[in-house]
């Protein structure tokens, strides 16, 4: 688990966090949503360590990350893995040098032990056999795919990944998403995504925290977000025609059970 206190973040004049406090579920996938300008890329920076808070505190477990001396954060640095928006994978590095790299920077082990680390992480995210080939001889799903092994690769407790969907078509979302949840849930890892992907919120939304205005509008989980009637989540979420008519599609069935229980 990953807790916030009272986080409070500003860059001159400029207040971005006010006041976070919210936790991060181990097994599941934390989302991180909300309009541009919210707050979200600076929170996420801010969990993984990249920036400091004016005040507050962020915890790993019972550890407050903002207390350890240099060794002792780099341990937990050790446990985070990133997926980055844009994948980040070297083009001059073949798929199975891309996912050893954290190894080759931060173990000690033999080059056979990264090998087959290499290979259980390709199997993981079903892309076995394409260690030679290099990010440009593949999709852009596959090297997201690429992008997540290499993430897996150092066994992380933390998982942070910035915009995953960014520019894949929607049944590939879908199966990344599906991807990301089940790595989680099977290795009790705490995951968290910041996105704007709402097949993402209506799919793998286990908990979900909105931001806006540096502030925490809303949390709660994909269940419960059809049926809420905070304005902010209202207006974020059903910004579609789409989506408005989905939404009051739910409420007209919800009414229409509601209204045959009654009746039985």
């Amino acid at each position: 688990m990953i807790r916030t206190v009272d986080i409070e973040k500003s860059f001159g004049e400029n207040h971005v966090l006010k006041g976070i406090t919210t936790e991060f579920y181990a097994g599941k996938p934390n989302l991180i949503i909300g309009a541009s300008g919210a707050g979200k890329t600076v929170l996420l920076k801010l969990l993984i360590g990249l920036f400091q808070p004016n005040s507050g505190e962020v915890f790993y477990g019972d550890t407050n990350i903002f207390q350890l001396d240099k060794k002792e954060l780099r341990k937990i640095r050790m446990q985070i893995g990133m997926l980055f928006q844009g994948n980040a994978l070297f083009d001059s590095m073949t798929v199975g040098e891309n996912i050893r790299f954290p190894m080759d920077m931060f173990t000690r082990r033999s080059l056979k032990d990264k090998q087959l680390r290499v290979d259980e992480c390709l199997e993981m995210v079903n892309m076995e056999g394409i260690n030679d080939r290099y990010p440009s001889e593949v999709s852009g799903g596959m090297q997201k795919r690429v992008g997540i092994a290499r993430a897996m690769v150092l066994e992380p407790k933390y998982l942070f990944c910035d915009e995953p969907n960014s520019g894949l078509d929607p049944q590939t979302s879908i199966l990344i998403d599906e991807l990301i949840c089940d790595l989680t849930n099977r290795n009790n890892i705490t995951t968290v995504i910041n996105t704007h992907d709402m097949n993402s919120v209506m799919g793998i939304g286990d908990n979900i925290l909105l931001m806006k205005n540096g502030h925490v509008a809303w949390t709660g989980d994909k269940s419960q977000v059809l049926e809420s009637d905070n304005d902010t989540l209202e207006d974020f979420i059903f910004a579609s025609p789409f989506l408005q008519r989905l939404r009051e599609d739910a409420l007209e069935l919800r009414n229409q059970e509601e209204e045959e229980e009654k009746n039985n």
